[in-house]
C-alpha cells in the first residue's frame, strides 16, 4: 500500500484546491463555530444543516450563550433535525466548555465533550487547532476501501482499526485539515456512494475497485441492526381553545421533547368520540419505523390526564420542541 501514498495524497489535495466545498465553518479557526457545525451535521446532509448552523451561530454567537440558553429553547431551535440527543448534549457541552473555561485544544479533551465521538474530536481537533489526525466518517472508509479495494467490514473491530491506521498513515504533515476535509468533500460528491463519476475521477487509473469492477460492492457493512416497527395513536384535543401536551421522560425516543396524548393517557370512552385524521403515517427512524394514526378529539368537558400533562393556547404550541411526527400531525389538525 505504501507505493501509492505520496500520489493518493496529493491527488486528493490537488482535486480539493479545484473542488472543495465552500462553507462558512471552514472559513474560521473559531473552534464553537466548529464544534457546532459538527455536530449539526451528524446525520444530516449539509444543505439541510447549513440553515440550522447560521441560525445557531446567530442566537448564541459565543459557546457562553448556548450554554446559559434554556434546554427547551435549544430543542426548539433544533427541531426538525431530528437525532434530539445530540442537541441535549450540544447544551450539556456547551456548559463543560465553559466550566472549563476555554475550548479544549488536545483530542483527549475534546473527546470529553458529551456527544463528541473519536471522529467529531478529530475532526474539530484538525480544523481548529491543527491537530495531525485523520477524521475517518463514512467517507474515508468509502474512499479508502474502493481505491486499495479492501474488503474488510467497516462495522467490525477489525475494519475499524484497518482503516484508521490506513488514514493516518496517509495524513500529511501540516496539512491535516485539508487533508480530511478533502476525502470528506471527494466522498461526498465525487466518489459517492451510488452512481460515482469514475469516469472523471483524478484517482481512476490507480483505483483497484475500479480497476476489478468493485466499485459497487465497496465498502462492505455487515448488517446487523434489525429494524423495528412501532404503532401509535396520537390524539390531538382541542378544547376551550387549549391543547394538551407532555414533555417525554428519560430513554425516550423524544426525550426531552413535547407530544401530545396517546391511547393509553385516555378513557377508552373519550378515545372512541375521536375523528380519525389520518391512518398509518410512516416516519423513519435510525432503528426504528413508526406507523401513527392521528387523531382529533373536540370534548365539551375538560379530560383528566395524567399529572405531566400541561394544558397551553393551541397558538403556543410553536413555543415548544416537538419532533417531527407532531408537526405533521399539527398540519392535519390545523385543516379539521
Amino acid at each position: 500500500m505504501k507505493q501509492n501514498i505520496s500520489l493518493f495524497t496529493s491527488t486528493l489535495l490537488a482535486w480539493y484546491r479545484t473542488n472543495g466545498r465552500n462553507l462558512p465553518w471552514r472559513n474560521t479557526q473559531d473552534p464553537y463555530a466548529i464544534w457546532l457545525s459538527e455536530i449539526i451535521l451528524q446525520q444530516t446532509r449539509i444543505v439541510q444543516g447549513m440553515d440550522y448552523w447560521l441560525r445557531f451561530m446567530e442566537k448564541w454567537p459565543c459557546v457562553e450563550d448556548l450554554a446559559a440558553a434554556k434546554e427547551d429553547e435549544v430543542m426548539r431551535m433544533w427541531q426538525g433535525l431530528g437525532y434530539y440527543s445530540r442537541a441535549r448534549n450540544l447544551h450539556k457541552a456547551a456548559q463543560q466548555i465553559v466550566a472549563l473555561g476555554h475550548f479544549p485544544n488536545t483530542l483527549d479533551g475534546i473527546k470529553r465533550l458529551k456527544g463528541v465521538g473519536d471522529y467529531t474530536a478529530a475532526a474539530i481537533g484538525s480544523f481548529a487547532f491543527g491537530l495531525q489526525v485523520a477524521s475517518v466518517d463514512g467517507n474515508f472508509y468509502r474512499v479508502l476501501a474502493r481505491y486499495f479495494g479492501i474488503d474488510t467490514p467497516i462495522n467490525t473491530t477489525e475494519g475499524i482499526k484497518l482503516f484508521a491506521a490506513l488514514a493516518q498513515e496517509h495524513l500529511p504533515q501540516g496539512a491535516a485539515a485539508d487533508y480530511n476535509q478533502a476525502v470528506m468533500d471527494f466522498g461526498a460528491t465525487q466518489c459517492t456512494p451510488k452512481s460515482p463519476q469514475c469516469e472523471v475521477c483524478p484517482l481512476a487509473e490507480t483505483c483497484v475497485a475500479r480497476r476489478e469492477a468493485r466499485v459497487e460492492q465497496l465498502p462492505v457493512k455487515l448488517k446487523t441492526v434489525k429494524v423495528k416497527t412501532r404503532h401509535l395513536a396520537l390524539y390531538y384535543i382541542r378544547w376551550n381553545g387549549m391543547t394538551a401536551i407532555h414533555k417525554r421522560g428519560s430513554g425516550d425516543i423524544w426525550q426531552g421533547l413535547w407530544t401530545v396524548p396517546e391511547a393509553d393517557h385516555l378513557t377508552s370512552d373519550l378515545c372512541s368520540t375521536a375523528i380519525l385524521l389520518q391512518k398509518d403515517v410512516k416516519h423513519v427512524l435510525t432503528h426504528r419505523i413508526i406507523l401513527a394514526d392521528f387523531y382529533l378529539l373536540t370534548p365539551q368537558q375538560q379530560p383528566t390526564l395524567p399529572s405531566d400533562f400541561i394544558w397551553i393556547k393551541e397558538e403556543e404550541i410553536e413555543n415548544y420542541g416537538i419532533p417531527r411526527l407532531m408537526e405533521r400531525l399539527l398540519s392535519f389538525s390545523k385543516g379539521s
